[in-house]
């Protein structure tokens, strides 16, 4: 079905009379998008922050009176908060189908591979992780996780149990099986996580009883050889203690999550427990290693 879709600037404190008065006038769905490139990282629980600058897009069908529209924009109350609209056209395509073709194989360190379920993998006797992230995130394409594989493809993980905290779509905890870790558990809050893991597993042949999977209580009261926490810095820091504390002695801990201007803070706020290595930085992001003591 084709769309034609309203493209225009505003700001944060007109975004409810917009979208009220463009829904009236037949929008389907309106998306913002920062307009100044500051991004919004840790919103509060609970919180839907949007940016002060804003660009929006307004989704129409095809149909519609384009020039009804933008004369009742131009005519309206708003006219001065609605700056420089124009139509588009919204090519009409597979977008799930899109998404897939952009979706490829991807290596990390020496031995890993991250391939996407539909894919065959480029190299069979690779260590070959199967992938679909469902709704969960985790795909490897961004440089928290690949900094994660990273690491887990250059450990010794033989016989070593691991604690994936933020699990996501399971492509830790996987890979970590794979690579010859034992007694996992990957833990996360949000449930669609949990169901995109279990499914991950199934896609590479995992059985169930070989990565624990639930809310994060599962593992109190367990101690880990190595816990990979892959969330964000506020978190990381308000759970220290609890994620410290499921470390062992001479354990490892990876984190990641950062920005680069974030890892001074967060390592410091571990080295009440671990001996901190420097930050490894991919594009803005890092990851941060260390040791428990």
């Amino acid at each position: 079905m084709p769309w034609l879709q309203l493209k225009f600037s505003t700001s944060q404190p007109n975004v409810e009379p917009v979208s009220d008065f463009l829904t009236e006038l037949g929008a389907l769905s309106l998306t913002y998008e920062d307009a100044e490139d500051k991004p919004i990282l840790e919103p509060l629980p609970g919180e839907t922050p949007l940016w002060e600058a804003l660009n929006v897009t307004a989704l129409f069908d095809a149909s519609c009176d384009t020039d009804g529209i933008l004369s009742a924009c131009a005519d309206s109350h708003l006219s001065r908060v609605i700056q420089s609209a124009k139509f588009e056209q919204l090519e009409d395509k597979d977008w799930e189908r899109a998404w897939m073709d952009n979706f490829h194989p991807i290596q990390f360190g020496e031995r890993l591979w991250v391939v996407p379920s539909w894919c065959e993998p480029p190299n069979p006797n690779a260590v070959n992780l199967l992938l679909d992230p469902g709704l969960a995130f985790g795909t490897g394409t961004h440089p928290t996780t690949g900094l994660c594989l990273k690491w887990l493809d250059g450990a010794n993980l033989q016989d070593k149990s691991l604690l994936d905290y933020g699990c996501g779509s399971g492509i830790l905890a996987v890979a970590a099986q794979l690579l010859g870790a034992k007694d996992i558990v990957a833990v996360d809050i949000d449930p669609q996580a949990i169901i995109a893991t279990h499914d991950n597993m199934s896609r590479n042949q995992i059985a169930a009883d070989e990565i624990h999977v639930g809310q994060p209580e599962i593992a109190d009261e367990i101690t880990f050889d190595v816990v990979v926490a892959n969330i964000l810095a506020g978190p990381l820091k308000s759970l220290a203690p609890s994620i410290a504390n499921k470390v062992k002695p001479n354990g490892h801990l990876v984190l990641s999550g950062l920005l680069a201007e974030q890892a001074e803070e967060i390592s410091q706020h571990y080295e009440k427990w671990f001996t901190m290595k420097p930050a490894v930085q991919q594009e803005d992001w890092v990851r941060l290693e260390g040791q428990k003591r």
